[in-house]
Parts: C-alpha cells; sequence; structure tokens
C-alpha cells in the first residue's frame, strides 16, 4: 500500500465525516467560556456505596487509611486538604481539597450528545463548531459531613455536601502497599443530570510529569491538555494521533493517578494552573456509578507503572524472536518476490528473525487466502521461510468488503448472522464495517478463517485500523451499538480488546508477534507491540509546518522524533514494546540522513521493524533504488547489534512484568533528579543510555549524565556522570553508553536469527544451534555489578583488591567475557589460558582470550568454560 492508500483515518476519513454536522453546528456560537466552575455543589447514589459493614466504624471528620509510617490517605476536614496522599511519613506529593470535586451539571440528559470535555476549553480545534452545553453550571463539594473508617484502618467511607445539590461521597480503599483505589460518587439529583466529573489535585509547581500513553511531540506532560480519545486536529492526518492513550498519570516525585473509566476524558497538566492537575472526565449517562480512581505510591516514579499492571494485567507473553529486527514492503508484489528477499536477507548477511507481508496478497483483504495468480504455493513459501529461518506474519484487519467479489459472499453471511455491530456509526475504512467481537459467535467465525493461516505456519499479525469507533466530534455522537449493548461511549476505547484478543487466541501458546498501530487500557495482555501509525518520513517534528514542493504547507505528526518520543511515552504507560516504521511513512522515501539516524535509532529501541510506505529496504533506497555499499554495511552492523543485544532487551521485558519498569525509559522520568526532560535521551534498562541525533545536519549531541562513571559503547572513553555531555556523533554513530561496571548480556557477535532454520546451512548462525545461545557479556571496568538474564544465568563484574576486574558467572552454559575500556595491557590472572593473537580469529572457545589495545579503548576477551565460574583480568603492570 503506497500513500494513496493510507492507512490512517486521514481528512478523508474524518474530517469530511465532520462535514455532515455543519447543517447542525455550523452556525452555532462560541458560547460563555463554560469551563469556570461555579461554587455550588452535587450529590452522589451513597446507597450503591458498599461501605458500612462493620459494626465498629469510627464517625468522625477526620481520619487515616493505609499506615502511617509508609504509604497512607490522611482524610481531613481542612477545606484545601480533603484528601492527601503520603507516599513515604511526611512526603505529600498531591492533596485534594473540597473545591477539588467539582461536577458540571445539566438541566437533563441529551442523548445526542457526547459530553466531550475536551470542547471545554474555548480555543480547540473545531470549536466553532461546538455547541456549548445549554443550562450547564460547575458545583463543588462544600462540606465533609463524616468520615466513617474501618476498624483496620485499610478502608474509609468520607461523606460529602455538595451544597444545594445534597450528599455524595468518597469511598477510599487501600486495596495493597502503595495503592490505593477511590470511587467518586454524585448525589442523586432531580432536577438536573452531573454528567462532568472534575477531579483538581493540588501538587507542586516544580513537578514534571510523564505516562498517558503514546504521544508524539513531548515526553513530558506539564503544561498541555490531553485527551484520552481521537479528536479532530489541525496535522495532516486530521486527528490527534492519540491512537494509545492511557490514563496513567506519573509524577516525579514518585505517584501516581489512574482513571478507571472508558468514558471521553481529558488530563489537564498543570496548564490552568502550575500547582494544580486537572482532570475531567465526561460520564454522561453513565453517572450513576460515579468516577473510578487511584492513588499509588512508590520509591521511585518508575515503580509506578507496576500498579497498573496489578488492575489491568501484565504484559502477555511474547518470545524472544518477535524483538526483530524484521523486515516488510510496503507492496510485495508475489510469492517469488517475497522468497527473494528472503534470500536476499541472508545472502546479505543481515540478522533477521521476521518477515511479514503486508497488502496485497490475498484474493481481497481479510479473504483468508493468498491470491493464486500471485502466490501459487504458500505452503512453499513458508518452508522456504522456515528453512532459512524466519517467522512469518501478515497485515490484517477487522473487515469484509461487500464490494469486492472474493468476499461479497462472507460479508452477506456475516450481516445474516449478525457479525457487525446492530447499530454502526461513520465508518472509516475502505472495506466495509468491522466485525463485532463481543459477539462470540462472531469471534468464532473469525478464528476459523485465521485456523489456514495458523495451520500454514503464520506466527503474527501487523493490525492495522479498526478506530473508527470514536465518541464523535464536536460534541455531536456518531451511534454505535455492539452485541453486548455497549455503545460507541465506551468502546472507542474498548474495540481493540476484542479485536486484538480474537488475534491474539490464534498465534502459539508461547506468544507471537501482534504489531498494533492502536491501543487500550489493559491490551499490554495480549502481548502487543505498538507502531506509531503513518508517521513522516524525515526528520520533522509534531506540529511542525512543512511546505510542499509545489509550496503549500501541511502540519507534520512528525517523523524520527516523534518515533523517539512516541516509544519513550509508551513504556511508563504500560506498554514496554514499541517498533516504528524505520524511515517512516508519509512523504516517502526518507532522504539518507534521516534512513541511517532510524536506522540507529530503532537498533536501540524495544522491537526492531525496517519498511517505509515506499518499498525502502537497507540494499535498495530511494526512488531509483540505488545500490548503497557504504548503508548496507552500516544497516548490517546495527541490526546485528539489536539482535545481540535481545537477551538484555528480553530480560528487561520480563521483569517489567513484575516490577512495571519499562525497557525505553524517558530520561527525566528514570533520573529525575537531573531536572531535565529531553525528548530525544533515553535509557534502555538501568545501564544502557541513547542519545539519537533527530536533528538535520548535527554530527553531535550535548545531554545530561546521571551520577556515576559511563563509558563510550563504541571508544570506551569514559566520562563522569552529574553534569552535561557533548559526544561527537558522526553520520554512522548513534551515542550510546554503558553505566561501567554494569554487564550487558548479547548473543554472539555472528548471529543471524533466533529462529531455528529447519535446513542445514553453515552459512546462518542461529540462536537454536549447538552453542549459539552462548552469552557474550560487554562490560566496562567500574563499580561492582549483576546483570541476570530472562534463562536465570547472572554475570557480574566487581574490582579487586590487588586491582584486577573480576569477572563471573552463576548458572549453566559457557561465557564469553569482553571487557573493554580497560586500558592496554589487560591479560587473565592464572596459568592455562591460550591466547588468540589475533582478535578477530577469537571466537569464545573456552579457555582461550585474546586482546586488543586499540579497540574501544583497549579490549580483552576470555572464554570461560562452563566448569569455570570466575576469571581475574589485571591490568598492565
Amino acid at each position: 500500500m503506497r500513500c494513496r492508500h493510507p492507512r490512517s483515518p486521514h481528512p478523508s476519513s474524518l474530517l469530511p465525516a465532520l462535514a455532515a454536522l455543519l447543517a447542525l453546528a455550523g452556525a452555532a456560537a462560541c458560547g460563555s467560556d463554560p469551563a469556570a466552575p461555579a461554587d455550588v455543589a452535587d450529590t452522589a447514589d451513597t446507597a450503591a456505596l458498599d461501605a458500612a459493614d462493620t459494626a465498629d466504624i469510627a464517625a468522625s471528620h477526620t481520619g487515616v487509611v493505609g499506615d502511617e509510617i509508609g504509604d497512607f490517605i490522611r482524610i481531613s476536614d481542612d477545606a484545601t486538604a480533603l484528601i492527601t496522599l503520603h507516599r513515604t511519613g511526611d512526603s505529600a506529593p498531591v492533596r485534594v481539597g473540597l473545591a477539588g470535586l467539582v461536577l458540571g451539571v445539566v438541566p437533563e440528559l441529551d442523548e445526542g450528545r457526547v459530553y466531550d470535555p475536551w470542547y471545554l476549553e474555548p480555543g480547540v480545534f473545531l470549536y466553532q463548531l461546538y455547541a456549548p452545553l445549554d443550562g450547564l453550571t460547575w458545583h463543588t463539594a462544600t462540606a465533609v459531613d463524616g468520615v466513617e473508617v474501618d476498624p483496620d484502618g485499610q478502608h474509609a467511607v468520607v461523606r460529602l455536601t455538595f451544597g444545594e445539590l445534597g450528599a455524595g461521597a468518597l469511598d477510599i480503599t487501600r486495596a495493597a502497599a502503595g495503592r490505593f483505589d477511590l470511587r467518586w460518587t454524585a448525589p442523586t439529583i432531580t432536577d438536573g443530570v452531573p454528567v462532568f466529573f472534575r477531579l483538581i489535585a493540588s501538587v507542586s509547581a516544580a513537578e514534571r510529569y510523564y505516562g498517558l500513553g503514546e504521544h508524539f511531540d513531548h515526553v513530558q506532560h506539564r503544561g498541555t491538555r490531553r485527551a484520552m480519545q481521537l479528536e479532530a486536529a489541525e496535522t495532516e492526518s486530521g486527528y490527534n494521533e492519540a491512537h494509545v492513550p492511557i490514563p496513567l498519570l506519573i509524577g516525579t516525585d514518585a505517584w501516581g493517578l489512574y482513571v478507571d473509566s472508558r468514558r471521553p476524558g481529558v488530563f489537564d497538566v498543570a496548564a490552568t494552573a502550575a500547582d494544580e492537575l486537572r482532570v475531567t472526565y465526561g460520564l454522561g449517562a453513565g453517572h450513576a456509578d460515579g468516577l473510578r480512581f487511584h492513588l499509588f505510591a512508590a520509591e521511585h516514579p518508575l515503580d509506578i507503572t507496576r500498579f497498573y499492571y496489578d488492575l489491568t494485567g501484565a504484559p502477555g507473553d511474547v518470545p524472544a524472536w518477535a524483538f526483530g529486527p524484521w523486515i516488510w514492503r510496503d507492496e510485495v508484489d508475489d510469492q517469488a518476490a517475497v522468497e527473494a528477499d528472503l534470500q536476499t536477507l541472508r545472502d546479505l548477511d543481515l540478522a533477521t528473525t521476521g518477515y511479514w507481508i503486508d497488502r496485497p496478497y490475498a484474493s481481497a483483504v481479510n479473504s483468508f487466502d493468498f491470491l493464486p495468480a500471485n502466490y501459487p504455493d504458500p505452503a512453499a513459501m513458508m518452508q522456504k521461510a522456515r528453512d532459512l529461518g524466519f517467522a512469518m506474519a501478515l497485515w490484517h484487519t477487522p473487515y469484509l468488503d461487500p464490494g469486492d467479489p472474493a468476499t461479497a459472499d462472507a460479508y452477506d453471511a456475516a450481516e445474516a448472522a449478525g457479525y457487525f455491530a446492530p447499530v454502526m456509526g461513520t465508518a472509516l475504512a475502505r472495506w466495509g464495517p468491522p466485525i463485532d467481537f463481543t459477539n462470540p459467535d462472531a469471534v468464532s467465525y473469525w478464528r476459523s478463517g485465521l485456523a489456514a493461516y495458523r495451520d500454514l505456519g503464520i506466527v503474527g499479525y501487523k493490525l492495522d485500523y479498526g478506530e473508527e469507533v470514536v465518541v464523535g466530534a464536536v460534541g455531536i455522537r456518531f451511534p454505535w451499538r455492539f452485541h453486548d449493548g455497549s455503545d460507541e461511549l465506551t468502546m472507542h476505547r474498548g474495540y481493540q480488546l476484542g479485536y486484538h484478543a480474537t488475534y491474539r487466541a490464534m498465534l502459539p501458546e508461547a506468544g507471537g508477534f501482534l504489531l498494533c498501530r492502536a491501543g487500550v487500557a489493559g491490551d499490554q495482555v495480549h502481548g502487543t507491540i505498538i507502531w506509531p501509525g503513518d508517521i513522516d518520513a524525515d526528520l520533522s517534528r509534531f506540529g511542525d509546518a512543512v511546505a510542499k514542493a509545489s509550496g503549500e504547507t501541511y502540519v507534520a505528526v512528525g517523523g524520527l522524533p516523534s518515533a523517539v518520543v512516541a516509544g519513550s511515552s509508551l513504556g511508563p504507560s504500560g506498554f514496554p514494546l514499541f517498533a516504528a516504521d524505520t524511515g517512516g511513512y508519509r512523504h516517502t522515501p526518507p532522504d539518507r540522513e534521516t534512513y541511517v539516524r532510524w536506522i540507529e535509532q530503532s537498533a536501540l529501541s524495544p522491537v526492531m521493524q525496517v519498511g517505509t510506505g515506499s518499498n525502502d529496504l537497507p540494499w535498495s533506497l530511494g526512488p531509483d533504488h540505488a545500490d548503497d555499499p557504504e548503508l548496507l554495511a552500516l544497516y548490517r552492523r546495527y541490526a546485528r547489534l539489536h539482535l545481540r543485544l535481545v537477551p538484555y532487551l528480553y530480560a528487561l521485558w520480563a521483569r517489567t512484568r513484575s516490577d512495571g519498569r519499562a525497557i525505553q525509559r524517558p530520561l527525566g522520568l528514570a533520573h529525575p533528579e537531573l531536572g531535565v526532560d529531553p525528548d530525544d535521551v533515553y535509557l534502555l534498562g538501568d545501564d544502557l543510555l541513547v542519545a539519537p541525533v533527530v536533528t538535520a545536519g548535527a554530527t553531535e549531541r550535548t545531554f545530561s549524565l546521571p551520577a556515576g562513571a559511563w563509558v563510550d559503547w563504541w571508544t570506551g572513553a569514559r566520562h563522569e556522570g552529574g553534569g552535561d555531555l557533548t559526544t561527537a556523533a558522526p553520520l554512522e554513530v548513534i551515542p550510546l553508553l554503558v553505566r561501567a561496571g554494569a554487564p550487558i548480556p548479547m548473543f554472539h557477535p555472528e548471529i543471524d536469527t533466533l529462529v531455528a532454520p529447519t535446513a542445514v546451512d553453515p552459512a546462518i548462525h542461529a540462536a537454536t544451534d549447538p552453542g549459539g545461545d552462548r552469552l557474550w557479556v560487554r562490560v566496562a571496568p567500574g563499580p561492582a555489578g549483576a546483570f541476570t538474564t530472562a534463562g536465570g544465568v547472572t554475570v557480574r563484574q566487581a574490582p579487586t583488591a590487588a586491582g584486577a576486574t573480576e569477572l563471573s558467572r552463576d548458572g549453566a552454559g559457557a561465557v564469553v567475557f569482553e571487557l573493554f575500556g580497560a586500558g592496554a595491557g589487560g591479560a587473565p590472572v592464572g596459568d592455562g589460558w591460550i591466547r588468540v593473537s589475533d582478535p578477530a580469529a577469537f571466537d569464545g572457545t573456552p579457555g582461550t582470550w585474546a586482546r586488543d589495545d586499540e579497540a574501544a579503548g583497549g579490549t580483552v576477551w576470555i572464554g570461560l568454560a562452563p566448569d569455570a565460574t570466575a576469571v581475574a583480568i589485571a591490568p598492565a603492570n
């Protein structure tokens, strides 16, 4: 698919849908500012709160939920501090006063309106089409009527008065250490409906904020308003690119807020006031259930994400081979072309674990076959892929096209069986309506189609589209109704769960490859890898005005800078796996500089996938697809680096399922003490710092280094942290530093694939070969450090009293250590070590070693036998 068939809902999809609204809303006056709350009040259905089920309940106007020597919430009748979250002891990063519980009330519910808080702020895009809500009034809590705390101190109900509206309540439960579950219910009102719930929290004016899902402009949110749904925008795509909005906000003071609602919401992150967070949800017809939210407290802000996993589920299984590199073309002609690509990848010695076939390849979109004229023998193609050690995947979507002869009968049968939503709003895709995955029979039907691909050996899918279920636009609904009774007001953030779960069920039990352009809270349980959709094939930034050759301008969604921000935003938000189209998709082909810089950055991402909107591949870039041996060699180097790093990356992924710490971590969140929040510097785990070059023509980078010693990955140069570092970054080099003393487990330098080839070919080096999974541990001398792999092998480095460096490991198997940045003349201590005189000939054989005093600041390689646990490397006398 070239850009003539864009994957995104472009202005040709979302914005024309608004044209139908012009007759309804075009003459609407902007009206007065509806966002200014009046000092009135609300009432809650307190009977719905199951709060007082014990005989001994202390009734007062104050209380504590939790442990006062650890994390707790203090409840007070102080108007400015109704509830205060205490992280540890006296540390109180956030408080909510009575005026921080605000209800927006309308005289009656309008079923044709969507109560979208995005349009409560005049000046947003298309606000001139928005008809302000008649009679909307704002009411705050005015008094505490009582506080009922359970005897164990783990639960409380705060009874509140909302002025003339009556009584509401705030239910607080300490669900676990560091996690508090809250439910705010409004009064029962006879002459109005509380459609908006606004939570205003007082915070430090200096604190910074992360999370909130995938964003393209900045990783840190202070000063922004973030919508938790797709909204129309001035960008070329026509919307705000909110493909994975997650209502999880993380403060650098190590606390978090998660809102458990799929209704439309907006986070005002210190945009209205520097010391306030304002979170507004349009609950509309769902107001009776109240607003459920959670407060988290931890020792470090990176730990907050684990509480989100406790509530929504840990990331699902993903095999190591899914980390890539993956190769794909936007359009591939036929079976012969696919097989030629597979062979070329091996002939050119390009480390690759997987290949997916994008459309068109089937008789029609989602006809669950291969077009016989172009793919005469899919089984033979799949066998060739297995022979060469490739995992294979397909592009797919959730549609049946009534206008294509190959799917028309299937569409008619599905429609007759009720496999589409009973009520459907605006359809944005060209291939018909989406399958209703809330219908169990529809799910079974779709799985039966996918079974044909599974039986062929397909182990993954790139899942596109599925985003037409939107809350509406400018306050007007595009109604949907699904089999289970749900509608678009929640399914705009729920459709993807059923969509992705259906495909997940048809992957191998140990997991497969599921690359998705959209995601929702909880979707990480399906093992989803997020790709950011169709971003620009350049170095533009989100919101840049870019001039076309014709002289016209467009507002960019951004290229490589957007990809970096998206990946760094998603990890702390609960989606640790991310992979952008290397080279971009819109306005392809990328220029050579963009492509090189993107290759470098993708190699140092959790997942690497390579393809563009104009079929560019490392051996054929640009409109003439010319050979570029230098580019090819550079790609070979970085693709292999990515594959070699999989033991490190996979261990981080395994850990995040329990500790919540992201693989790709924005520097400002990982090290808030630095006081900086760069969009283009991040860490992979604790020990690798990446500073990609995202500015055209730049050949150096300046960035802050965390405290401690850091070593340049390429040169072995040592740098002390705690300040700024300026380092050279010529086109072929991405700044990459490793924490001194930190072992980085890798695969051996010739690794090609993690998928076992079914044909014997000594030129293909797989991790499944005898000894192919042997760890190759790269480390620079420094303070004692250790790392444990997902397989349970622990590797260590530590200085000795005699001035040597001890390298050791626990666990089965041989290990190769590569000590770099060690200076000249290093050698193993003790007898029996056999030196390989030519370092290029060193292959890691146990009992051998080699040295190159010029490589990366002086490097020693040594093969540790399976029965050996440690070796010391002494510097030159």
